[in-house]
């Protein structure tokens, strides 16, 4: 079975296990979703979503928080971590945001990348929730949990999406992306991963036999 024949029937499988792939962020508008995964750098989706009801209250808009206070916006994201940095980057991405027409997020890489806080990880969450581009989105769980069905062998983030966007047939990438994501929090953990119950064990050459 090669990489994108095993992609399909992951995915098959993976789309009856996790039937809402929609993000874990909670957002109502694209402005918000960017906002939040810049935020979920380095910290947990949970966290985020603890701090973003009362960022969006007092910004609702890229226009408003390019002109807050840095102070404030720090206080309120301070739970995430690495808070003036990321207080940094969000205003000015908002900054740049705020001429566009009906405040716009750009629709391409190059452009996603080329704001404050913005890496390849964020950009594909926004190409592919947004703008329903086919992306690979190498997180934490998504970079384990390949490389555990061995799909890469590779551990930089880029040369994984890269890889994977050769191997994976485009209209899998983005449900395979989610799916993965997903499974690493569900079965797929870190230290003691669930092998005994996991839906992938069959595929997976990585898996652990509970002992006897």
């Amino acid at each position: 079975m090669n990489k994108a024949e095993k992609a399909r029937a992951v995915t098959d499988i993976l789309r009856k296990e996790y039937p809402d792939r929609r993000p874990l962020l909670n957002y109502e508008t694209p402005y918000q979703l960017l906002i939040a995964v810049i935020l979920s750098a380095q910290t947990t989706d949970a966290g985020v979503n603890k701090v973003t009801p009362e960022l969006f209250r007092r910004f609702p808009n890229p226009a408003d928080l390019a002109d807050a206070n840095p102070a404030i916006v720090e206080e309120i994201i301070r739970p995430t971590g690495f808070f003036r940095m990321k207080a940094a980057h969000i205003i000015k991405t908002a900054t740049a945001l705020k001429d566009r027409p009906d405040h716009s997020l750009p629709d391409t890489m190059k452009e996603l990348t080329a704001l404050p806080g913005v890496g390849r990880k964020t950009a594909n969450v926004i190409l592919y929730h947004i703008f329903d581009t086919p992306a690979i989105i190498v997180d934490t769980h998504f970079k384990r949990v390949s490389k555990r069905l061995g799909f890469t062998r590779f551990t930089e983030p880029e040369k994984i999406e890269k890889q994977l966007l050769r191997a994976i047939p485009r209209e899998l990438q983005s449900d395979l992306s989610m799916a993965l994501n997903l499974h690493g929090r569900r079965y797929c953990f870190a230290r003691k991963p669930d092998c005994g119950n996991c839906p992938l064990a069959d595929l997976c050459p990585s898996r652990v036999t509970p002992a006897s």
